[in-house]
C-alpha cells in the first residue's frame, strides 16, 4: 500500500516553509530554498484543510515568536536506523540549549562518528521540530544548516532571547 502524503505551505518570519504528512503524522518540516527537501514531499499534494498540517503550523508559528519552547505533534521519520538514532538524541536538546556534533556521536555510542553524525543531521526531516539547529562545532561554530546559516543564528538568537536571565549565566 501506497503511503499518501499532503503539505501544507506558510510564510513565517524565516521564509516560507513547507509541511508534509500523511494522513496521521508529520514527515517533513522544510524551508522553501532548503539545500535538500525531504524525499516524502515529491508527489505530495497541498491540503490546507488537513487538521495536523494546520496544528503544526500554529505550533511552529507560536514557536517563531517566542509562545512555545517544545511541540506536542506526532510525527515518524524515515532514514536508516544510524540516522534515526542521531536524530532522536537531537529531539532531546532542550530550547535555549547547545550540543556539538561530538557530544552526539557520543551519546549514541559512536564517539568516532563526528561526521557520520554531521551527515546524518543535515539531512533531518523534520526542521526546527526535531532541532538540529540546535547543534554546532566543537568550537562554538554554527556550521551547517540546510535552511542556511541566517535562519540557524535567528533561531538560535530567538531561543537565547526567551530564555529567563539567570539561564543565561549557565
Amino acid at each position: 500500500m501506497m503511503t499518501t502524503y499532503s503539505f501544507l505551505r506558510f510564510d513565517t518570519v524565516l521564509g516560507a516553509l513547507y509541511i508534509t504528512a500523511t494522513p496521521a503524522v508529520l514527515s517533513a518540516v522544510h524551508f522553501e530554498a532548503q539545500a535538500r527537501a525531504p524525499r516524502c514531499f515529491a508527489g505530495a499534494r497541498e491540503d490546507g484543510e488537513h487538521l495536523l498540517l494546520q496544528r503544526a503550523a500554529a505550533q511552529i508559528e507560536e514557536f517563531l515568536i517566542g509562545r512555545r519552547h517544545a511541540f506536542d505533534l506526532p510525527y515518524a521519520t524515515e532514514g536508516t536506523p544510524f540516522q534515526r538514532r542521531v536524530w532522536d538524541v537531537i529531539a532531546r536538546i532542550g530550547h535555549g540549549t547547545t550540543a556539538t556534533y561530538g557530544q552526539l556521536a557520543r551519546a549514541i555510542g559512536c564517539p568516532r562518528s563526528v561526521r557520520a553524525v554531521g551527515a546524518a543531521t543535515g539531512r533531518n526531516p523534520l526542521a526546527i521540530l526535531i532541532p538540529c539547529h540546535r547543534v554546532i562545532g566543537s568550537n562554538g561554530a554554527l556550521t551547517g544548516y540546510a535552511g542556511g546559516l541566517d535562519r540557524k543564528r535567528a533561531l538560535l538568537a530567538l531561543e537565547q532571547a526567551s530564555m529567563p536571565l539567570f539561564a543565561r549565566a549557565a
